[in-house]
């Protein structure tokens, strides 16, 4: 095998690995696309959450203020 040959060799070496790895990058770049879509969505969930959470903290307020004034 001489010089050009092997060099070729080389090459060919190089562009297989090349797409191989443009070809994970873009795999890679698609799942951060997803996980980036995916933490908006628990982000609005976690939000909606919270405000329900205070919703029913105002009731319960509400429901010992009620308690209290029949106690009194």
């Amino acid at each position: 095998m001489n010089a050009l040959e092997r060099l070729n060799d080389k090459i060919s070496q190089w562009k297989s690995s090349y797409e191989a790895l443009q070809n994970e990058n873009e795999q890679l770049r698609l799942e951060l696309t997803n996980a980036a879509g995916s933490q908006g969505q628990k982000d609005s969930e976690i939000e909606r959450l919270r405000s329900e959470l205070e919703a029913k903290d105002v009731e319960i307020e509400k429901i010992i203020a009620q308690v209290e004034s029949l106690l009194s």
